[in-house]
């Protein structure tokens, strides 16, 4: 019997419901059904809540219910366990998840019967390495924002490749995103659009106030050093959780991860059919 985890979108509910009528049926099928306690209670299912911290260890799936929020969420939760994801959109654009809810049902049974590939894709380890010492890692599938503060204006950005100096951005901010985020924030920066299935680091100047406005595709052995410059501090996110300011000599080291995250997918993934369908290029 498998142990199926649940992640929900919490303003949706949609996911609250599906999630229900799930763990309903895998319940009574004898399968262990695993849900983190501020989610379980949404959905009614409590008696299946867990900590976050345990969700992950000895899962065999988790099923994110939302949006591309949520899914980043769950990786953030199960990733570091191996865990495979199944994405379902509740949310709008749902990038990031490949099935519809009424499909829900038919990929848990495809699942559990072997009939399932595994796509791997990059994650990005960020450490935060404060004038103090102090130092805090970090796993995004999306991107690390390294930002102007909300009321301020322009920061200067010293980036190192690799321990040698590249150049001082004076931008809004710096984005570096895996080939997964080049569809998230760095997309909307004007950043290429690269395949999720390949490895590399992205790094995308922000409105930058400078000629050199391009973004660099890095090979993924790179090792990435953003270091906050003059007089003013930088806003860090990280898979748009808000870490906190730098202040000036802060920085954060970005690589590939050791771990990647493992979505699951029934049959070819199309990378430019979904692109066109996202985007709203089919009939152009």
């Amino acid at each position: 019997m498998a142990a199926v985890g649940f992640v929900l979108h919490h303003e949706r509910r949609q996911a609250a419901d599906l999630a229900h009528e799930a763990a309903t049926w895998l319940v009574a099928d004898g399968h262990e059904v695993r849900i983190a306690r501020p989610d379980a209670d949404l959905a009614g299912l409590s008696q299946h809540g867990c900590e976050e911290d345990q969700l992950g260890p000895g899962l065999d799936v988790a099923v994110s219910l939302g949006g591309d929020g949520t899914m980043l969420r769950t990786v953030d939760l199960v990733a570091g366990a191996g865990v495979p994801i199944i994405g379902v959109n509740v949310g709008q654009m749902g990038y990031l998840t490949d099935i519809e809810p009424s499909g829900m049902t038919a990929a848990l049974e495809r699942f559990l019967s072997g009939e399932r590939t595994i796509e791997e894709r990059m994650l990005l380890t960020v450490t935060v390495e404060r004038g103090d010492g102090d130092r805090t890692e970090h796993v995004a599938f999306n991107e690390a924002v390294l930002e102007k503060t909300p009321m301020g204006h322009t920061v200067r950005l010293a980036v190192n490749v690799d321990g040698e100096f590249f150049t001082t951005y004076a931008a809004d901010g710096l984005i570096v995103a895996t080939p997964t985020g080049s569809t998230a924030y760095a997309f909307s920066a004007r950043g290429p659009i690269v395949s999720p299935i390949h490895r590399a680091l992205l790094l995308t100047p922000v409105s930058p106030h400078m000629l050199f406005d391009r973004t660099l595709v890095l090979e993924p052995t790179a090792r990435l050093r953003l270091v906050v410059q003059g007089h003013r501090a930088a806003t860090l996110s990280v898979d748009g959780r808000n870490l906190g300011e730098l202040d000036p000599g802060d920085g954060i080291t970005c690589t590939a991860a050791d771990r990647s995250a493992r979505l699951v997918t029934f049959g070819r993934r199309d990378f430019l059919n979904i692109l066109k369908s996202k985007f709203g290029l089919e009939d152009r």
